[in-house]
């Protein structure tokens, strides 16, 4: 795969898991009845939801800063996995497999997006620690 596929490959991903996550932030911010009905369902309490809506939208303008903050991009996607992770297990135990569809769909689309990520911003690592 040559560089430029590789980059519309990583900004599609990053439009797409941005409108995604910056949506749901909002609506969570917002106090969407929708949002946050399912969310209360699934067992989190409310300043959980608003936690999750900063988190969110903070890490979205991050992500759409090119070039920039690297290691705090790393930091976002953790965070996006660990949301997903925490749907899907919470979905799949409260309201059943067909539930976590759309945790699969994010999954698998931030996974291919921070594959891309990867290739573009190779990771080097240096040794600070120097003997005396």
């Amino acid at each position: 795969m040559n560089s430029k596929t590789t980059k519309i490959i990583y900004w599609t991903g990053i439009v797409l898991t941005s409108l995604w996550f910056g949506a749901s932030g909002f609506f969570e911010l917002a106090k969407s009845p929708i949002v946050w009905g399912i969310t209360q369902q699934l067992g989190y309490p409310s300043h959980f939801i608003y936690l999750l809506g900063v988190f969110k939208v903070a890490g979205v303008i991050v992500l759409l800063i090119p070039n920039k903050l690297l290691r705090l991009k790393e930091w976002v996607f953790a965070g996006v996995f660990f949301d997903i992770t925490f749907a899907f297990i919470s979905k799949i135990c409260v309201l059943g497999f067909p539930a976590t569809i759309d945790a699969i769909v994010a999954f698998v689309m931030v996974s291919v997006t921070y594959l891309m990520f990867r290739k573009i911003y190779t990771a080097t690592y240096t040794n600070t620690i120097q003997a005396n």
